[in-house]
């Protein structure tokens, strides 16, 4: 095997649009390096974090593994690192979440085998395979390397990628319980609303992003109307750059979760018209700015009045100003437009803004956009 053959391997993972988050622990630390060495990485990398400690370990997975080194917590190091690369990724690119896990020669014997665990989770796939290497064949420098191309050839393979070189297993070492399961769309959204995935992004819009902060509108979309459409059109010509969705939670915190034929139906409204639409699981607007950090959150005076409303922070000022901070240190901001509350007209300065929070709300002015119109008011103009 070359150099030139494993190179043009990672050249063609770095030429596909698959972003990637990987947690290592135990092995395959070559892989790593043959990822970042080779110019275009930033393309493919998002981040990649070792938690080679048992306190490492036991924080990113929020518990105490049952094994450190098992499949069961590769599979839950792969699903952390897929919503992980959600959050940091490019507004509608594919994403990989890397789990892996080994145990591998160390400077004294092992009692028990020398194994690594692999799993790779896509949107729409999730592989994993174990390997018991042949003990005593080979140095600490050889299993690094033949985990590290088996772990190469799995991103590749995930990544939709030929990869033609060998991984330098022998016939007595030992490939087991490979499995590979894909996930339809209804699976995707069952995943989302059981909360184990954060969001899933349909990237219907042709639009290229200006960067990769979001400019987000919410809403239930029950329906979709040239509302919604002109005011996220003015906000983001306000803010100047940004990648401009729409955002649907499938949880709304006072009525059941959306079934997954009203999320695909009121999908179906942003295909029509090609724009992206991100389905999240999280209502409430300090969990949002967790999911989408540095994002520009589009919203209504109406909206806005009672974010700063110490009613629905249990009557406390002080939690209000709490929460909103944590969303002001992620980089979230709020474009506000003006919107009738109470049967009145109001526009941002028609309130009082805590002067910590004052540079996180950014009027629309009236004059760039007002109409009063709301999905309740079509359904009820339509009798449904």
């Amino acid at each position: 095997m070359t150099d030139a053959c494993i190179r043009a391997v990672v050249e063609s993972i770095h030429s596909s649009p698959t972003q990637a988050v990987l947690y290592l622990s135990g092995g395959a630390s070559l892989a790593l390096g043959l990822l970042m060495s080779v110019p275009g990485a930033s393309n493919t990398v998002l981040e990649a974090v070792v938690p080679y400690s048992r306190m490492s370990m036991i924080q990113l997975l929020a518990k105490i593994p049952a094994k450190y080194c098992s499949q069961q917590t590769a599979d839950e190091m792969a699903l952390l690192a897929y919503n992980r690369a959600l959050k940091l990724s490019s507004p509608g690119s594919p994403v990989l979440g890397v789990g892996f896990t080994g145990s591998l020669a160390t400077t004294r014997p092992k009692q028990g085998d020398h194994r690594f665990h692999l799993s790779t989770r896509t949107s729409d796939r999730h592989w994993a395979s174990t390997v018991t290497l042949s003990k005593g064949l080979r140095s600490r420098d050889q299993e690094e390397k033949v985990s590290s191309y088996f772990l190469l050839k799995a991103i590749a393979n995930a990544c939709k990628v030929s990869s033609t070189f060998d991984s330098e297993l022998t016939e007595s070492d030992v490939v087991a319980d490979e499995c590979e399961r894909f996930f339809d769309e209804d699976k995707e959204l069952e995943q989302l609303i059981n909360g184990q995935i954060c969001f899933k992004v349909y990237p219907f819009s042709s639009d290229k992003s200006n960067g990769d902060r979001k400019i987000i509108l919410p809403g239930s979309f029950n329906p979709l109307h040239d509302g919604h459409l002109k005011l996220l059109e003015a906000a983001t010509s306000i803010c100047g750059d940004g990648y401009p969705c729409f955002e649907l939670s499938a949880i709304n915190a006072d009525k059941p979760p959306l079934s997954i034929p009203q999320i695909k139906e009121r999908v179906m409204q942003f295909e029509k018209i090609g724009k992206t639409i991100i389905i999240s699981n999280q209502p409430y607007f300090y969990k949002k700015a967790e999911l989408f950090p540095g994002s520009a959150f589009v919203i209504g005076a109406d909206t806005a009045v009672r974010l700063i409303n110490p009613k629905y922070y249990d009557g406390s000022y002080d939690r209000m100003i709490e929460t909103l901070s944590g969303c002001k240190r992620t980089g979230c901001t709020f474009i506000v437009a003006g919107r009738k509350v109470d049967g009145t007209f109001k526009v941002l300065e028609d309130f009082d803004v805590p002067e910590v929070l004052k540079d996180m709300f950014v009027p629309i002015p009236a004059e760039r956009f007002r109409m009063d119109i709301s999905s309740t008011e079509i359904r009820r103009s339509c009798g449904l």
